[in-house]
């Protein structure tokens, strides 16, 4: 009688231990990671373009996708700009530029000058916003992260991309892992 109210107050006290954030989070592996990189690179907010108008210096310049996603040019509405790529952002503002008669044959051109930062958090021996620049792999993140601390889980890590709704487990393997500008990579503790 006594051992069984043991087990059974050992049992709810496990019951009413929280449970380790994202316990829940699904897991997917490196190459499902990977492969939602390959339609090449949407914009979204924060990234800082340089879009030229050939022959109208005044309308082109510098601009910032703002926090709706959205592009201010000038004579222009906002475009909508977050989940397209620069090229179809080039096309849709020379439509608008042709269909309001600002300009007959526009060419445009858009180029991204400065992409949204990367982040990474936990066990590594600084954490915090990093520029993103060119195609970068997890491994790069640590090393500019000043590597892993000595209690780091080098196995698995949780990613969250902006376009997910939650994060995601992923265990690492031999394949390196692509991050994208606006990932957030949390490196947890090992167990032991």
């Amino acid at each position: 009688m006594i051992r069984s109210r043991t087990v059974a107050a050992a049992l709810a006290a496990a019951l009413l231990l929280p449970l380790p954030a994202n316990a829940g989070a699904p897991t997917i592996s490196v190459s499902e990671a990977n492969s939602e990189l390959t339609d090449g690179y949407r914009l979204a907010t924060g990234d800082k373009l340089k879009v030229t108008v050939f022959d109208e210096p005044t309308l082109s310049g510098e601009y910032e996708v703002g926090v709706d996603g959205d592009l201010a040019l000038p004579l222009l509405d906002p475009i909508p700009a977050a989940g397209k790529t620069p090229k179809a952002l080039a096309t849709i503002i020379a439509d608008k530029l042709e269909s309001g008669e600002y300009v007959l044959v526009p060419r445009v051109s858009v180029e991204i000058i400065e992409h949204r930062p990367f982040y990474i958090l936990g066990e590594v021996n600084k954490p915090g916003q990093y520029a993103y620049s060119g195609e970068i792999t997890f491994e790069q993140a640590v090393a500019q992260a000043g590597g892993f601390t000595a209690r780091a889980n080098k196995g698995t890590i949780y990613l969250r991309r902006q376009d997910w709704g939650s994060k995601r487990r992923v265990k690492l393997e031999g394949q390196p892992l692509k991050l994208a500008p606006g990932d957030t990579i949390e490196v947890r503790e090992a167990f032991f």
